[in-house]
C-alpha cells in the first residue's frame, strides 16, 4: 500500500526535544541520521534499515509502535 507521505516524514512530526516519549526521543534522533531511507515507506525496509544503522533505537519495539501510528495517521 502506498502512503501519502514517507515514514519519515510523519516521524519528524513526532520530534519534541523536551519530551521523554520513546517515540519523540526516535524521531530526534532519526533526524540526525544522515542514512536514514527518507522517501522509503515499506515496514521491511525500514525495519531493515532500522536493526543495521540505528544504534540510537534502544528497541524496535518502538519502531513498531511508531509505525502503526504512522498507518493509523495515513489511513484515515
Amino acid at each position: 500500500m502506498a502512503y501519502r507521505e514517507s515514514f519519515y516524514r510523519y516521524l519528524m512530526t513526532q520530534r519534541n526535544a523536551d519530551s521523554n516519549d520513546e517515540v519523540a526521543q526516535f524521531a530526534n534522533n532519526a533526524q540526525n541520521d544522515q542514512t536514514f531511507p527518507k522517501q522509503e515507506q515499506n515496514y521491511e525496509k525500514l525495519s531493515d534499515y532500522l536493526e543495521l544503522n540505528a544504534g540510537y533505537l534502544p528497541s524496535m519495539s518502538i519502531f513498531d509502535k511508531a509505525y502503526q501510528m504512522y498507518r493509523e495517521k495515513m489511513t484515515y
